[in-house]
């Protein structure tokens, strides 16, 4: 039994079925509840109107922090985390202390993910300076370093180019200190940033072929900061499962949602999703974080968890 692979459930974060406030809210809560003890995590995106061009921008978005710990506060069994947090949008010290608060409430049930964040228009809108490249991957790096301090250090102080604390103090520190999961695919500077700083690493979508490139450029980092690549937990996001007793219904189920991708997502019976999902395995990912495209109904979710895990794990 292969008890170090891990299986997340991705958090819709904006209905495509019209769902508001209240009703989308429920279809959540049930879902969690129906799925209860089939899955280790569940993880919701950060931002603030809908990430995928196809969807209306009105449409209800829920924000990413109040909702991971308005959940983890009904379902105590479960890991939460971001996939990922844009580190504009809260300052590094602030989200050290809502980390360690998480974690403390939680009783350390945090998975902190953090980005560079890319949304342009949403950066815009909310009132954030929407810097180059260059300077956001900059300031993730900055990020980092912040929490570390804050979570490690009584009095943490840091001079960087972007950001700046003085003696900040961070009580009750986190306990246990919450991994840190860096997302991207930026092979010069966010998997260099990962192999420095990175508990866990994150890439969504794309193949197995690109996902093998990607960790090629990871092993090079952590070859050249002397860290073994074996200490970072891979992880593997996709947006699009679609899980049926047969072939046909499954890729009807994916070609009715606009999260359909062909050869990106992950469509079939359960042995056909275990065998797209042991190619990664072979890579090395330990943790999948998963989008069922039936939700609200959790008939594919089951049927992974059911027959699809057991597999993988077996």
């Amino acid at each position: 039994m292969n008890d170090s692979l891990h299986f997340g459930w991705r958090i819709p974060d904006f209905p495509v079925d019209g769902a508001r406030g209240p009703a989308l809210t429920r279809q959540i809560v049930q879902a969690l509840e129906t799925l209860h003890g089939l899955f280790d995590s569940a993880w919701q995106a950060d931002h603030f109107v809908p990430w995928a061009g196809f969807q209306d921008p009105a449409t209800d978005t829920l924000e990413a922090w109040t909702t991971i710990s308005f959940l983890a506060g009904m379902f105590t069994d479960l890991q939460f985390g971001n996939i990922v947090l844009c580190q504009s949008y809260r300052s590094p010290a602030l989200l050290a202390k809502m980390a360690a608060t998480f974690q403390t409430l939680s009783n350390g049930r945090l998975i902190l993910g953090l980005g560079a964040g890319w949304k342009q228009d949403e950066y815009r809108a909310y009132g954030y300076p929407f810097p180059p490249t260059a300077d956001r991957l900059a300031q993730l790096e900055e990020s980092v370093q912040i929490l570390r301090r804050m979570w490690r250090e009584p009095r943490a102080t840091f001079h960087g180019q972007h950001y700046q604390i003085e003696e900040a103090i961070c009580e009750p520190k986190p306990d246990p200190i919450p991994p840190l999961l860096i997302g991207g695919g930026g092979k010069k500077v966010t998997l260099r940033i990962a192999a420095q700083y990175a508990d866990w690493w994150n890439f969504p979508g794309g193949s197995a072929e690109h996902y093998a490139e990607l960790l090629e450029a990871l092993r090079g980092h952590c070859a050249k900061v002397g860290r073994d690549e074996n200490s970072i937990v891979k992880s593997w996001l996709n947006d699009c499962v679609a899980i049926a007793p047969t072939h046909e219904a499954a890729l009807s189920l994916a070609q009715a949602s606009p999260f359909y991708t062909p050869g990106v997502s992950v469509v079939g019976t359960p042995e056909e999703v275990a065998a797209h999902l042991k190619r990664f395995t072979d890579l090395g990912v330990r943790q999948f974080i998963l989008r069922f495209v039936d939700f609200p109904k959790t008939d594919g979710a089951r049927l992974f968890a059911q027959e699809v895990i057991p597999m993988l794990k077996g």
